[in-house]
């Protein structure tokens, strides 16, 4: 199951990120890394608000669906 498909408030943990080098290493400097534990705190449209150590990050619909939980 990816990001882009989990509920609203529920707590996650990274299973693993998809994509190519440059986006990995882009969601890794945001702290998406694998074992780190993420929370959807809000939607809008084709975006998300996730809350990922202590920060709330907005992520589109192409970056949330790679990141797998």
């Amino acid at each position: 199951m990816t990001l882009a498909m989990v509920e609203i408030g529920k707590v996650f943990r990274i299973k693993k990120i998809t994509g190519k080098d440059a986006t990995k290493s882009f969601l890794a400097s945001l702290g998406f890394i694998e074992g780190e534990e993420v929370r959807v705190i809000s939607e809008s449209g084709n975006n998300r608000i996730v809350g990922v150590k202590d920060t709330r990050i907005a992520l589109d619909a192409s970056m949330t669906n790679r990141i797998i939980l």
